[in-house]
């Protein structure tokens, strides 16, 4: 199974414990209450779906959109 952008959303959303809507491409996901444990969290498990990225970029971003376009440009370069 591969990361979709609907995935990555509603994996946050669920973190937060809010609804995915919140979840906006500009939304600094740390003042919707992201931790670097949930982060954490969050990468591990991506990493079984997005096995072609290195995940370890989207630590550089704080943004849904910042952190789809690490995987969308790794996805893309694969």
């Amino acid at each position: 199974m591969s990361l979709t952008q609907e995935k990555m959303r509603a994996d946050i959303a669920e973190a937060l414990e809010i609804a995915p809507e919140e979840v906006t491409a500009e939304a600094n996901l740390f003042d919707l209450g992201l931790d670097s444990m949930r982060l954490m969290s969050l990468v591990m498990a991506w990493q079984d779906d997005a096995e072609e990225a290195d995940l370890s970029e989207i630590w550089e971003h704080q943004t849904f959109a910042g952190w789809w376009g690490v995987v969308a440009s790794q996805s893309a370069g694969a």
